[in-house]
């Protein structure tokens, strides 16, 4: 199907510029695209109607977030995106670098709108959800124990994130 992702600079954490953010947007959309579906971004000021395409509000905002980074909401069809979590990383310090991280997130819940609701076990894969709430964790290669303080997901869907869309 067409998806527009809309994109709201409102709210976003200091240090993001809304062309730097647009961007991570436009790359992972780009990427999903290889599932087989046709996604654009636009800016939210630049938008008028969405004919035909099924329109996705990208917005930052910490009250619909409900714990996460990162949240993709099929049913009010927004993506969510927190600016505490991202201003917290920034001031952290720690792990990837920040822009790193919000083309993860954002990379991974574009990948929920593609159609995979459920997450994948492998670390690797941009749709892997480390733990679920089962207490069930993504496996590394050789059943190896993923370290500590270490990223190992991908920052755009991998093959097998696109072959499971694409399924």
């Amino acid at each position: 199907p067409k998806m527009v992702y809309v994109y709201d600079h409102q709210g976003a954490p200091s240090g993001l510029g809304e062309d730097a953010v647009f961007g991570v947007l436009q790359q992972a959309a780009s990427a999903w695209d290889q599932c087989g579906g046709q996604n654009t971004v636009v800016l939210k000021r630049d938008f008028f109607e969405a004919k035909g395409a099924l329109k996705i509000a990208v917005v930052w905002n910490d009250d619909d977030k409900l714990g996460t980074i990162g949240l993709a909401n099929i049913t009010k069809k927004t993506l969510t995106l927190s600016p505490e979590a991202f201003q917290n990383l920034k001031k952290a310090n720690v792990g990837r670098q920040l822009m790193e991280t919000l083309q993860m997130v954002v990379s991974h819940e574009v990948g929920h709108f593609q159609g995979l609701t459920a997450h994948s076990r492998r670390c690797v894969d941009v749709l892997s959800y480390y733990t679920n709430d089962a207490g069930e964790q993504c496996s590394i290669r050789d059943n190896g124990i993923l370290p500590k303080h270490f990223e190992y997901r991908s920052m755009l869907p991998t093959a097998c994130d696109i072959q499971r869309c694409r399924m």
